[in-house]
């Protein structure tokens, strides 16, 4: 009993000592802590909530499962793929979403390459190729190209757009507890009640939507599109040309969030079960998702934030969480009410998710001090920004060309990202440089100047564990 009273302030590893009532209550907390970000994507790109709610619980248990059940992560919507699913279905087409979730699930399987790369020849080796200055700019320009959709959604209804936005930045900035932790959920319920009231919710598509059905719509899964005979190969292999790339980005958050997990639960969860494994969780979840037409999944920084404000941090608790959005998505009800929701509150909370998501490639290289007193690191971040942003908003909104007679089209993203890695590899006075082993050493001795980046002091200290593991 003295654990349950100390609940918040003392570490609690097993929940099960709080008993079945609170077990569960924490169990919820955990769903709402994610739920308002994770179906925002479907709303924003136009997958189906229920099959997002279906895979992000299916998707945690197969993480939990290839973690050794040891990691209390949750997988929800990645909004990283966003800039993906609009370059090849800008308008929600149906039959276009499904080449973008082929492109998606390709991007999932590199995970697994990256997972074998970090176990065969240990991190430091391998994130030589994505330091700051590199991620940094790709996650910038993901959340600049995305702009042009918030605000044409708010535009629809800037009142609303508006009450949304102060909301969340509200709950943010001076919420306490779970308000803090929860702030996109309580923008989108009080905004879509203020809605409701004054008339703008559609109520007839609620009333008509039933109370159970199956969440997959198989015409609605990749699957579909190599049966149904309605393939285009050209367009197959632009989308998966032009998402794939947005995977370098996405792989280095996930470190960044395993090591957060690990930070506030004290455990080193990079060593055991190690990046390799959970790596592989991810990939394969988010693949596995995108072929039965779900958005990719991530791990959730939010659910990150409640085990740092409950310190709680059983295992068992997030899949519970993951159970219980199993169920909901066998709701089309459920659905319907959040896929009434008026344009302009999507539009409004997704300008500060978007404006979020470049601040966070900013903090990326302030933080870590990249040196923009070299012409070098000037140079791979203009080009990434530049070709990133610029392609996307030109009149074709892509490179074109020509591919063993098939016509591809590359994104600002595709394109942005992988001149940036290259020009990284090749150009001269890096900000790191790989020693020779020495006698005695444990790995590759990895120094960097101008400040050591997390995820370079994660390679450094822990790839050659793995690479032993």
């Amino acid at each position: 009993m003295e654990k349950i009273k100390n609940i918040g302030e003392e570490a609690i590893y097993d929940a099960r000592v709080l008993g079945k009532g609170r077990f569960v209550v924490l169990g919820l907390q955990h769903l709402f802590a994610m739920f308002g970000a994770t179906v925002l994507v479907p709303l924003l790109t136009g997958l189906s909530i229920s099959t997002t709610l279906l895979f992000a619980g299916l998707g945690t248990l197969l993480f939990h499962f290839l973690s050794k059940n040891k990691v209390p992560a949750f997988l929800g919507s990645s909004f990283a793929f966003l800039a993906g699913y609009m370059s090849i279905a800008p308008n929600k087409e149906p039959e276009l979403l499904l080449y973008a979730c082929f492109g998606v699930a390709c991007a999932g399987l590199m995970y697994l390459v990256l997972a074998f790369l970090f176990q065969a020849f240990g991190a430091s080796r391998v994130m030589r190729y994505f330091p700051p200055v590199v991620t940094g700019p790709i996650i910038i320009a993901i959340g600049l190209n995305l702009s042009k959709s918030a605000v044409e959604n708010c535009s629809t209804n800037w009142g609303l757009a508006l009450l949304a936005i102060c909301v969340v930045i509200f709950c943010n900035i001076f919420g306490k507890g779970m308000v803090k932790i929860i702030p996109i959920l309580l923008g989108v319920l009080i905004s879509y009640s203020f809605a409701a009231v004054l008339g703008f919710v559609p109520f007839d598509s609620i009333n008509e939507a039933p109370i159970f059905g199956f969440p997959i719509d198989y015409h609605r899964t990749v699957f579909s599109l190599f049966t149904e005979g309605k393939l285009d190969p050209a367009l197959l292999l632009s989308s998966s040309l032009t998402i794939i790339p947005i995977s370098f980005a996405t792989m280095m958050e996930h470190i960044g969030d395993i090591s957060a997990i690990s930070s506030t639960v004290g455990i080193n969860y990079l060593e055991d079960p190690g990046l390799h494994r959970t790596l592989l969780g991810d990939g394969l979840a988010t693949t596995l998702a995108s072929l039965f037409g779900a958005p990719a999944n991530t791990t959730y920084g939010e659910n990150t934030g409640v085990l740092s404000l409950t310190k709680v941090y059983d295992p068992r608790v997030i899949r519970l969480a993951a159970c219980i959005a199993v169920l909901l998505s066998f709701c089309p009800k459920f659905s319907a009410v959040i896929e009434a929701m008026p344009q302009a509150i999507i539009g409004g909370i997704s300008l500060v998710l978007y404006g979020m998501i470049s601040a966070v490639g900013v903090r990326n290289v302030v933080e870590t001090k990249v040196d923009f007193s070299k012409s070098r690191n000037i140079i791979v971040a203009a080009m990434i920004l530049v070709l990133s942003i610029g392609i996307n908003y030109s009149s074709e909104g892509a490179l074109h060309f020509q591919l063993f007679g098939i016509q591809i089209a590359f994104s600002g993203i595709a394109t942005g990202s992988l001149v940036g890695i290259l020009l990284n590899a090749i150009l001269p006075d890096k900000d790191y440089e790989f020693a020779e082993n020495k006698p005695n050493d444990t790995g590759v001795d990895l120094q960097i100047s101008q400040g050591k980046s997390l995820l370079f002091e994660i390679a450094t200290k822990y790839g050659d564990k793995e690479k032993k593991e």
